[in-house]
């Protein structure tokens, strides 16, 4: 039996040149900087990608380059490291890098994702600070830390 699949969508703009900010999702420095992992591949489509966390220097997620624009387009698989054998485990990220007059309108669209599972749990938390700290890191060359957790009440 297939499981139910669901998807995430976040919309930003971002007051970046469409070019700085499809560098800033493609460069393990640049993404480093604002994600605290880097994203690294030759980002050629069907070459592997990882996630690389900066503190460990290990791979956490994976996947595959679907499709490569530069500038525009940017469709990958997407998996924890440790479920890479179970097809079922995998979604997809699609990052459209539209120009607007003196911005760029991002859209990451998170879909095939597991209705209920951890993924989908961390998705919908992990994608709001980091491309938030994505926007702020372009706009004022400072991250955020996408690792803060919330202040108790």
């Amino acid at each position: 039996m297939t499981a139910e699949r669901t998807s995430f969508v976040y919309v930003t703009f971002i007051s970046a040149a469409p070019e700085k900010v499809f560098d800033a999702i493609t460069s393990a420095d640049i993404s480093a900087r604002y994600w605290g992992h880097s994203n690294v591949s030759d980002w050629q489509p069907g070459s592997r990608w990882e996630h690389v966390r900066n503190e460990s220097g290990v791979a956490e997620l994976t996947g595959r380059v679907v499709e490569h624009s530069p500038s525009s387009k940017l469709v990958i698989s997407w998996v924890n490291t440790s479920q890479e054998a179970d097809p079922e485990a995998y979604s997809r990220v699609t990052f459209d890098v539209i120009p607007y007059d003196g911005m760029t309108k991002l859209i990451v669209t998170h879909d095939d994702l597991i209705k209920g599972s951890g993924m989908e749990q961390g998705v919908s938390k992990g994608w709001p600070i980091v491309l938030s700290s994505l926007k702020s890191y372009l706009e004022t060359g400072t991250g955020l830390n996408v690792f803060a957790k919330p202040k108790a009440a």
